[in-house]
């Protein structure tokens, strides 16, 4: 699990102070923030077919990008690292070129077939020796990703991908959203606050 004190920084702090969420974002760094990435996990990623890609430039310009392949085409090398191929594109390397001077990234994987969202974040290297980019049908180079953290996000907002139902959870006008189910377990008591809405 991570420490609270080193997974956030003065920023993230300054907001949880003034919005009352301290005690909850530790609990929630202290339980939930992995250092590996699990069984489940893997398999979540074996199965996808995209992710999101966040990076900086040398100046700390952020870049997302997204890079999408078949089912499996990023591979898990073991619990603390994973390869995302780079396949032929527009030939800009805008996110790739910044991972190759600031070897640090964050992933953002959506599932359309299950209510997730997995972040990973990492230090990472791009390889272009022929054996790594081989390994990968296709692939021009490979973005090597060593885990640092793991960590679910709370998918209140997600809308449905396959039906395209917006979430019932988004804020409208004469609407309260119900409470999300991780709110109702009794490990959050006096951590949140509920409305005493229940999901349908």
């Amino acid at each position: 699990m991570a420490e609270a004190h080193v997974f956030y920084h003065e920023g993230s702090r300054g907001l949880q102070r003034r919005l009352g969420t301290e005690r909850l974002a530790e609990h929630i760094a202290d339980r939930y923030v992995e250092g590996l990435l699990s069984e489940e996990h893997i398999e979540w990623i074996g199965a996808s077919d995209a992710v999101y890609l966040a990076t900086v430039d040398p100046q700390g310009r952020p870049e997302c990008s997204y890079k999408g392949g078949l089912p499996g085409f990023i591979r898990v090398l073991d619990p603390r690292t994973l390869e995302i191929p780079g396949y032929d594109g527009n030939g800009m390397f805008r996110s790739l070129g910044n991972a190759a001077v600031c070897p640090e990234v964050g992933l953002l994987f959506l599932f359309p077939e299950r209510r997730a969202k997995l972040r990973v974040n990492g230090a990472c290297e791009v390889a272009t020796d022929a054996g790594t980019v081989a390994a990968h049908p296709g692939a021009q180079v490979v973005l090597r990703v060593r885990v640092r953290e793991v960590f679910e996000n709370c998918p209140r907002y997600l809308h449905d991908r396959v039906s395209g139902e917006r979430s019932v959870d988004c804020p409208r006008p004469d609407h309260v959203p119900p409470d999300p189910d991780w709110k109702l377990k009794s490990e959050y008591d006096g951590l949140v606050q509920r409305t005493g809405v229940r999901p349908s």
